[in-house]
């Protein structure tokens, strides 16, 4: 099962992910930690990310791609994968599916599409608390601590991530729409999508996901 996960900051990519990951015994792949091994393991691929990301530039999309390619070819990815963060542009999109044409392996199976309303997010975000303790996570409405302000495991102190704060959040979600949604129409046109209504609860969604895989 090779997937690709699409959705807004804050619409449960990663819950889902590790449901996913439990049932179908798949590794979740993001760019960020596949950039980092490569750079720990000193591959020339690694080695050329380094010095991108030691200068604070944007690693260029086509070293993003080769690493991909290399990271796909690992045991583990053997029964599949998903993709998570990757690709946020219609260039990229298409550079993933020439890996795909050259290497069945590599193929996308599908693409989860996890839809919520950008108010459902700014309210999800904004509303989360987190500790400075132990960074166990509360929302002031959903999943308040026995203690206002304090955690109930560490008694540590409870706060707000700058990017939980409403206006990081309004301008995360502008970059989603105006680079990633198109993506949606993209793998549409490819009879790829599974589109799923992130609103419901993490399990719902689950069982959606699940039904509409097989």
């Amino acid at each position: 099962m090779k997937l690709i996960l699409l959705g807004a900051p804050g619409a449960g990519k990663g819950t889902l992910a590790k449901k996913l990951i439990d049932k179908y015994n798949i590794p979740q792949l993001s760019t960020g930690d596949m950039l980092r091994a490569a750079v720990k393991e000193g591959t020339e691929l690694g080695k050329k990310a380094k010095s991108f990301m030691d200068s604070g530039a944007l690693v260029p999309d086509q070293l993003v791609i080769d690493i991909i390619a290399e990271r796909l070819k690992q045991k583990d990815c053997k029964n599949g994968f998903i993709l998570d963060g990757f690709p946020r542009t219609i260039a990229q999109a298409d550079a993933l599916a020439k890996i795909g044409a050259n290497d069945k392996s590599a193929k996308i199976d599908h693409v989860i599409s996890l839809n919520v309303e950008d108010e459902v997010v700014v309210h999800r975000l904004a509303g989360r608390r987190t500790c400075r303790g132990c960074g166990a996570i509360f929302h002031v409405e959903n999943l308040k601590p026995k203690v206002p302000g304090k955690c109930d495991s560490c008694n540590g102190e409870l706060y707000q991530r700058d990017d939980d704060k409403e206006e990081t959040i309004r301008n995360r979600l502008k970059t989603f729409n105006a680079q990633t949604k198109p993506l949606i129409e993209y793998y549409s046109k490819k009879n790829l999508l599974v589109n799923l209504d992130a609103e419901q609860d993490p399990d719902k969604i689950f069982e959606d996901a699940v039904g509409k895989l097989k």
